[in-house]
């Protein structure tokens, strides 16, 4: 399988949001004081007069799940080429599970997994032949093979061939194909690209299932949404660069944004609303009255001791908002 590189962005403003580059403590990640499954320092690539990427660094423990975010063009996928040992940095170090992966480091290779962007598969083999044969590039075979086909949902595909299947069922081959070898660590890079909103979701219950084996994963992605529900950490780029780095809940925080609190029109008076405790601001729009509050407990509880819940809707701060913070612009995948 194999990828074409592709240019970074140009010109991000100063990050605004602090960078925390240390993993935080879940059920998946081990002490901090375990050596880095992954750690990089001062990474940079340039084609020409594109500075693709821009002095990265960052760190991922054993078994964390850490996510790489931006736009097209950010720099996320040369910077994986990188860590993986596909593409060679112009300067910077990267330890992967302790050693260099550049050059191409053949110890590395059972003990981890790839699934690139762009994915290719033997012609004329169905599912179960594909992963039959890049099993029998790490000596995998027989029920491995059958746990890979459950896993990804593809068992009662196993038989069909590979330009048979749907897209969706395609890129999860594409990740049984990555993990065919049991590796340590893992690479996903876009995986859930131009997929629909059904297929995305099937492919996320995959994801988690991978990560709950304990399995390091590496994951970039434009899907803010995903990383939110996914990712331990995320590392937000753009124009080549890191612009923030935390748990997703850290960097929402971070924002210290308002919530909205939206009641449809006639629920409440402007008056009435102005005067509910918690409520900062009143908006009225075409089909809403909006609340603006730093303090939504205070007031959801208020409208609920007045009876007035009844086609409420609430939105906090999100990824996105994040992004639109760092960059000064709407996120575009």
């Amino acid at each position: 399988m194999s990828a074409e590189p592709r240019s970074a962005g140009q010109g991000a403003p100063s990050p605004r949001v602090p960078v925390a580059s240390t993993p935080t403590s879940t059920a998946r990640s081990t002490a901090t004081a375990e050596r880095p499954a992954i750690e990089v320092r001062d990474l940079r690539k340039r084609y020409g007069d594109l500075v693709a990427v821009d002095g990265v660094a960052f760190d991922v423990a054993p078994g964390e799940f850490f996510g790489i975010l931006g736009p097209n063009g950010a720099g996320k996928t040369t910077t994986l080429e990188m860590v993986e040992g596909l593409r060679e940095p112009d300067s910077g170090t990267v330890s992967l599970l302790g050693e260099s992966p550049w050059p191409r480091n053949q110890r590395l290779l059972p003990r981890m997994g790839v699934q690139l962007q762009a994915s290719a598969f033997f012609e004329k083999l169905s599912a179960r032949e594909q992963l039959e044969t890049f099993g029998a590039l790490y000596g995998v075979e027989g029920s491995r093979i059958d746990e890979m086909l459950d896993l990804v949902g593809l068992a009662d595909k196993a038989g069909t061939r590979e330009d048979k299947l749907s897209g969706g069922q395609r890129q999860r081959l594409s990740i049984a194909c990555a993990l065919v070898h049991d590796p340590e660590l893992v690479f996903f890079d876009e995986p859930t690209a131009a997929l629909d909103p059904q297929a995305r979701r099937n492919l996320w219950d995959v994801l988690r299932e991978i990560q709950s084996r304990g399995t390091t994963v590496v994951y970039t992605t434009h899907y803010l949404d995903e990383a939110e529900i996914l990712c331990d950490r995320v590392a937000i780029m753009d124009a080549g660069r890191i612009l923030a780095m935390d748990t997703p809940a850290a960097l929402v925080r971070g924002l210290h944004a308002d919530t909205r609190v939206a009641l449809p029109l006639g629920v409440l008076t402007e008056q009435d609303a102005a005067a509910m405790p918690g409520a900062d601001r009143v908006q009225l729009t075409e089909t809403d009255l909006v609340m603006t509050t730093r303090t939504p407990s205070v007031l959801v509880q208020a409208l609920a001791e007045r009876d007035r819940l009844d086609g409420v809707s609430v939105r906090t701060a999100t990824l996105e908002d994040v992004f639109l913070h760092l960059t000064g612009r709407e996120y575009r995948a």
